[in-house]
């Protein structure tokens, strides 16, 4: 498996891989046309390629004999904390596809994104995981990522409880 940086070229495999990697993750908790409609908004091709076209964002694909199965997103922090400061970075996105997960690619990917975060020195670093989500919470922790705050995230008009995890910046 190699993890290459996305271009703008990639928009349409990205929109393929975000809807699919969503779905299978967490398709399960929302009715249809919730789903449905966050699909079409979050993960439109458009949308897609106005990330991979901003000099301030950066997504990585992780491919299999040429096949996107995994992603991740990195850029500005947007997450609704009051402690959130000019500068600071957030793991936007990071998702891998059921059947290759556990054999180290989503540490990988990861790993990839954390490198380009701190490119230019050490800065604080945010996420959102979602409250039922342990294993990622786990992840997280291992990379020095601590719960700092709460919010909603809607799909829809499903309203799943997030955590903001933070990492301080590390001298």
């Amino acid at each position: 498996m190699i993890i290459r940086r996305a271009t703008v070229d990639d928009a349409a495999t990205l929109s393929s891989l975000a809807t699919a990697t969503f779905v299978e993750t967490f398709g399960h908790l929302y009715p249809a046309e919730d789903l449905q409609a966050f699909l079409d908004d979050a993960y439109d091709v458009g949308k897609q390629a106005v990330i991979l076209s901003h000099p301030d964002y950066a997504v990585w694909l992780l491919e299999a004999d040429g096949r996107a199965v995994g992603h991740c997103a990195a850029g500005p922090c947007g997450l609704p904390h009051a402690e959130v400061a000019p500068g600071d970075r957030e793991l936007k996105r990071l998702y891998v596809l059921r059947d290759f997960q556990n054999g180290g690619a989503g540490r990988r990917l990861m790993d990839t994104a954390m490198d380009w975060l701190e490119r230019d020195g050490p800065h604080t670093l945010w996420l959102g995981v979602w409250s039922e989500n342990l294993g990622a919470q786990r992840f997280y922790a291992r990379y020095g990522f601590e719960k700092a705050g709460t919010y909603e995230f809607p799909v829809g008009r499903v309203r799943d409880l997030e955590f903001i995890l933070r990492r301080p910046a590390r001298a």
